[in-house]
């Protein structure tokens, strides 16, 4: 199946935080029809805020700090910054034409954008809020994920069926692997050894040896996979199987398959919670959020968001008492709030 994305249709190491009562979940949601970002308080399942971005809105990656949300607006060819304080768009960067994926690096200073029809890759200063290189890939570079140590970049190109990796010291592609046919989603285990591939016209996953850039395993999942995730442990990977209104669950030991967990329609975008236990998923054509309790497996909420909802980044800020707000992302690091950039 091709894909033309226009719509009709993690950091270092994770790091422990004992969560205080205080702690505060958060779900950020792209509505690309809707040209706005829906904000789920995780703890009500309810839409507590709605931000205006700009036009076709398709991924969201938080800072490491969580003090910053990143979108791509495909539409504008541009990157929103909203403060997630605040609720408001900060800045507004411009990147190359249709912008599609993004990830912040582990510490916070660069964010890494795909432009499917420029074939590159966009490096942003989070410092300046400007584009300071752009790094030739491979042909429609779709998402892209970043090592745990910040070291590399993954990229997958959905026009060339390949892999980019990026030395990120050098900002030059270093390596190419060949995966199954249509690339589109792409993760980074915890301990930086393994990446998981979405090969959405394979209906498969692969799964690439990071130290060897070699695929060693090609998983066999629903139709039309899109987006994959893993969980903070990396005992499991998480594929939304869009043509099949189901998620696929795999146990990252065996490469196999276990269960297959049924959502809303035409799932795309999944994000897991920081301790693992909630999967979120976008469904495309029922503008709604499916909530997952990852220890059962079952569907505990479904939540109304805007219209096209693509992408989804979740992540909690914690507070303790006469300390800075802390924060971690799924397959993200630990932080204070406001020490650093992001």
């Amino acid at each position: 199946m091709s894909i033309v994305v226009g719509l009709t249709v993690p950091a270092s190491m994770d790091t422990p935080v004992t969560a205080p009562p205080q702690s505060v979940r958060f779900v950020y949601v792209a509505n690309t029809q809707a040209d706005t970002v829906s904000v789920i308080d995780a703890a009500t399942n309810q839409v507590t805020a709605t931000i205006p971005v700009g036009r076709a809105p398709l991924e969201i990656a938080i800072s490491p700090r969580g003090t910053r949300a990143y979108v791509t607006n495909q539409g504008s060819d541009t990157v929103s910054v909203i403060n997630t304080a605040t609720g408001k768009v900060t800045a507004t960067i411009p990147v190359d034409d249709n912008p599609l994926g993004i990830v912040v690096s582990p510490h916070g200073t660069r964010v890494y954008v795909t432009n499917t029809q420029t074939d590159t890759v966009s490096m942003i200063s989070t410092a300046t809020n400007k584009v300071t290189a752009t790094i030739p890939v491979g042909h429609n570079p779709f998402r892209v994920a970043i090592s745990p140590n910040g070291t590399r970049a993954y990229v997958t190109n959905q026009g060339s069926d390949t892999v980019s990796v990026i030395n990120t010291a050098t900002n030059k592609v270093t390596a190419t692997i060949p995966v199954g046919r249509a690339p589109f989603g792409i993760t980074v285990s915890a301990n930086g050894t393994r990446a998981y591939v979405t090969d959405t016209e394979s209906n498969s996953v692969s799964v690439i040896n990071t130290a060897t850039n070699k695929v060693t395993a090609t998983i066999p999942v629903g139709r039309a996979p899109f987006r994959v995730a893993i969980s903070p442990d990396g005992t499991r990977a998480y594929v939304t199987d869009t043509e099949l209104d189901i998620m696929s669950v795999i146990d990252t030991v065996t490469n196999q398959v276990t269960t297959t967990i049924p959502v809303g329609r035409a799932p795309f975008g999944i994000a897991i919670s920081p301790n693992g236990t909630r999967a979120y998923v976008t469904n495309l054509s029922d503008n709604s959020v499916s909530v997952i309790d990852t220890t059962t497996d079952k569907v505990t909420a479904t939540v109304p968001v805007g219209d096209g909802p693509f992408g989804v980044a979740a992540g909690q800020a914690v507070r303790r008492r006469g300390a800075p707000a802390m924060v971690r992302q799924a397959g993200g690091s630990s932080a204070p709030l406001g020490s650093a950039p992001g």
